[in-house]
């Protein structure tokens, strides 16, 4: 995990033993929310491979085998394929020239917002849309400027709400509207089901806010991960099959 790829920040050190107890504990979590656990085979010689969601995008039984932006990540997709054909999901797969991270991928009712940047290009953009549009889905390109995916910058709500932390870090105006969160953490949730969201520990304040706007919190220490630029959303991919 500590030859992953930094794009934006500085390179820290990365405790393998509390990552590896950090994992287990997120799981956990996930699991204790009533989600059964599929695990992608490990891959040891990939270092950014506990990043999951990045290889997959999954539209109700439809599974897009993503193309990751940096060449190095690639390899990542062939153990969530194995995944995903087990679960019997449709697949598709976004191919060269297109790239696209799962990442930049965020779900809002029938809506994929899907950033625009240094891991997704136009043509990653295009093939998407045409394979989800079967599935009832619209695409909505949103401009990426200084952060990695755009689910490092904003994800949403049970209700819908769109929140971030720094509206700078993208162009907003795809959105109808954002709430501001007052910590980078608290821009990323996971929709767990009835109400509950899963979020890391490292933001208390938003976690707070959540509270008193009616949501069940559930918080997760990935410390570790957030070294690596990770986030809640990037640990595992939630398949609800229509």
């Amino acid at each position: 995990m500590a030859d992953g790829i930094v794009t934006y920040g500085d390179r820290e050190t990365v405790d393998a033993e509390l990552a590896a107890r950090q994992h287990a504990d997120y799981v956990a979590a996930v699991a204790d929310a009533g989600w059964e656990i599929r695990e992608v085979p490990a891959a040891e010689d990939l270092p950014d491979s506990a990043f999951v969601e990045d290889t997959v995008v999954v539209c109700g039984d439809l599974a897009v085998l993503t193309r990751p932006g940096a060449p190095e990540r690639r390899a990542e997709v062939a153990g969530t394929e194995e995944a995903v054909r087990a679960l019997g999901l449709d697949i598709a797969q976004i191919e060269e020239p297109g790239t696209l991270d799962g990442g930049d991928v965020l779900s809002v009712g029938s809506t994929l917002y899907v950033g625009r940047g240094g891991r997704t290009n136009a043509e990653g953009i295009r093939q998407l849309r045409r394979v989800v549009a079967a599935q009832g889905f619209a695409v909505v390109p949103v401009p990426l400027k200084q952060v990695l995916h755009l689910k490092s910058a904003v994800t949403a709500l049970p209700d819908g709400t769109v929140i971030a932390a720094d509206p700078s870090l993208l162009d907003s105006s795809p959105f109808p509207a954002l709430r501001i969160v007052p910590e980078e953490a608290g821009s990323h949730v996971i929709l767990l089901g009835g109400g509950t969201i899963l979020m890391a520990a490292s933001a208390p304040r938003s976690a707070e806010l959540f509270d008193d706007w009616g949501f069940d919190v559930i918080a997760v220490d990935i410390g570790e991960f957030e070294k690596m630029e990770g986030c809640v959303t990037c640990l595992s991919v939630l398949v609800q099959r229509t």
